[in-house]
């Protein structure tokens, strides 16, 4: 099992200025708890599932730049939708990392369809991605990291994870958090 919250800090210690888009729940609190003053950080509330879809337009609007997405098991599962469309628009600068604790955490701890036969990585298979991979080691997220930060994707990355809590909550104001992410990403 991997600690999502450790997973995290190494990958905001392996970027720069890269958006990161956090789907609702413990994505979004290991992010702030993680990174609390990066301003490239894009927060959801009360949007689940949705996460990947914005991920996706950001990642076709900004091909400059490399685009991550992190995601739960039980947010994905709510928009699968949107990991064909992905893999149809196929942008290579698209990382989706997907945080599989085989449940709804946040609302009860009730068992998705990950703690039964449900495979995220085969779902995106099949749905079209070429570049996807299950990990269960914090050793073997750091080698897929790696690799899915420099070479082309569009990436899934499903990291089988923990349950543990983050302390940490952003701010609630949908103004802020746009405001700071969109002069993160115009650089100033």
């Amino acid at each position: 099992m991997i600690n999502r919250l450790e997973a995290t800090r190494h990958l905001v210690e392996q970027l720069s200025d890269e958006p990161i888009i956090a789907s609702c729940g413990n994505p979004k609190f290991d992010l702030f708890t993680a990174a609390e003053k990066r301003k490239a950080n894009f927060y959801m509330w009360n949007s689940m599932g949705m996460a990947s879809s914005i991920g996706l337009g950001l990642a076709m609007a900004r091909p400059d730049k490399k685009v991550i997405v992190l995601d739960g098991d039980g947010a994905i599962l709510m928009n699968l939708n949107s990991l064909t469309t992905e893999a149809n628009k196929a942008p290579a600068n698209l990382v989706h990392i997907i945080w599989d604790n085989a449940q709804y955490q946040i609302t009860g701890g009730q068992p998705t369809h990950t703690s039964g036969k449900a495979d995220i990585e085969a779902i995106a298979r099949g749905a079209g991605f070429k570049q996807a991979l299950t990990v269960n080691t914090f050793a073997a997220f750091k080698e897929a990291l790696s690799q899915s930060l420099s070479q082309p994707g569009p990436w899934i990355l499903v990291a089988k994870t923990d349950s543990s809590e983050a302390p940490g909550r952003p701010p609630k104001s949908p103004v802020y958090i746009k405001n700071q992410f969109m002069e993160a990403l115009r650089g100033a």
